[in-house]
């Protein structure tokens, strides 16, 4: 046994001295280290008490090399493969665009034309359009928008936006930067959404390019001549203050009224579908009772058109107001009373015949027309933020 131990220790001291040694890559030399302890364990083999230490030693090194080895793997795959969005499973892909901006939406659909079909969908734009602009955009707006788009002037708008690319299109209605492609990835053209999709109106709104009807509380930024009334207009959306200008019909020989400044809060989506130049047929003066709120078309003269004005029922003069005496519903004569201006005003009270009204009034004091009764506590409450600070004369 002594001397096969000398004999093998001459051999490898040989080995080291004579062969120089390159460094090993990280699998390789767990793999080299796994091999001596395997020659170890069949060169003392013969002795047993040396048998349990080497197997626990080799079980260990076995698991640190395969640990290594799947790390260097895993090293690898990160290094060559690059994981792309679209390699999302479908769902989270979704939820993500969901989460998406407006503007984040249009920069995704001019990465590929994968993310631009996604990106562009009825679904992703509905939401936005609902959110942002639902409280404003009444049947009469989308009628408008039809027309705008299938005007021979905005098709060829739209046309020339098509030739030109995606990216030229969307940077009509947002910022440059916010729609800019990465400059070192070349695309193709593509086309620009469909013009009568969802998108390309919520484009066009943001733009201002798209002028809709809606109506606008206290004109003219509450001139003392139109406080508590609501007028149809044409309105222009301004990203830049994210407020509106109003075009106001022209009334008679006047030229069109234009308004800047127009909050949000000062606009709603026209509750009738009427032209604010006919005459609205009531349908409720038959259950009006003291009490009731209303609005009533009012115009100056019959070249102007009609504006929404707010009021509510009164008594008749012959009735003290007690409830349980009132017979004012009864009568063929309504009361109506414009709380606004102060008693003894001409503005303060007018009547109406509750079987046969129709348009009624004077070129002094203008004329009254169709009425609407207020059923929604949201409405009304609109009317009494609107309240003047000041009764007008």
């Amino acid at each position: 046994m002594l001397f096969l131990l000398i004999t093998c220790f001459t051999f490898i001291t040989f080995l080291c001295k004579s062969l120089s040694l390159k460094p090993l890559p990280l699998w390789s030399s767990s793999e080299v280290r796994l091999l001596s302890i395997w020659f170890w364990n069949d060169f003392l083999i013969l002795n047993p008490f040396k048998k349990g230490f080497l197997e626990s030693l080799m079980s260990s090194n076995v698991m640190t090399l395969r640990r290594k080895s799947f790390s260097y793997r895993v090293e690898n795959v990160e290094a060559n493969s690059e994981m792309s969005v679209l390699d999302l499973p479908e769902l989270v892909l979704e939820c993500i665009l969901e989460r998406l901006p407006p503007e984040g939406l249009c920069s995704m659909a001019s990465v590929c034309s994968s993310l631009r079909e996604k990106c562009t969908s009825k679904y992703l734009w509905e939401k936005h359009m609902k959110e942002k602009w639902g409280r404003v955009l009444g049947p009469a707006a989308h009628r408008e928008w039809l027309w705008h788009i299938s005007s021979r002037k905005d098709s060829s708008f739209f046309n020339q936006a098509k030739e030109r690319g995606l990216m030229t299109y969307l940077s009509q209605f947002w910022p440059i930067s916010i729609v800019r492609s990465n400059p070192s990835t070349s695309f193709k053209k593509k086309d620009p959404p469909v013009i009568d999709s969802i998108m390309s109106m919520y484009l066009a709104l943001e733009s201002g390019k798209f002028w809709f009807p809606a109506q606008v509380y206290n004109r003219e930024n509450g001139h003392v001549g139109f406080m508590l009334s609501c007028y149809d207009a044409e309105l222009s959306y301004s990203r830049r203050t994210d407020t509106f200008q109003a075009r106001y019909p022209p009334h008679g020989r006047r030229a069109m009224a234009i308004e800047t400044g127009v909050t949000w809060d000062r606009l709603r989506v026209p509750p009738l579908d009427t032209s604010p130049h006919d005459l609205y047929i009531s349908d409720c003066l038959t259950e009006l009772c003291p009490g009731d709120h209303i609005e009533i078309q009012w115009r100056r003269n019959k070249e102007f058109p009609y504006g929404w004005w707010y009021g509510v029922v009164g008594h008749l003069e012959t009735c003290d107001g007690n409830e349980y005496y009132c017979r004012c519903h009864e009568s063929d004569t309504v009361v109506l009373e414009f709380n606004q201006y102060t008693h003894g005003s001409r503005w303060r009270t007018t009547h109406i015949d509750r079987k046969d009204h129709r348009e009624e009034g004077n070129e002094a004091d203008g004329f009254y027309g169709g009425i609407r009764k207020l059923h929604s506590n949201e409405d009304i409450s609109m009317w009494r933020r609107l309240w003047p600070s000041d009764v007008l004369e």
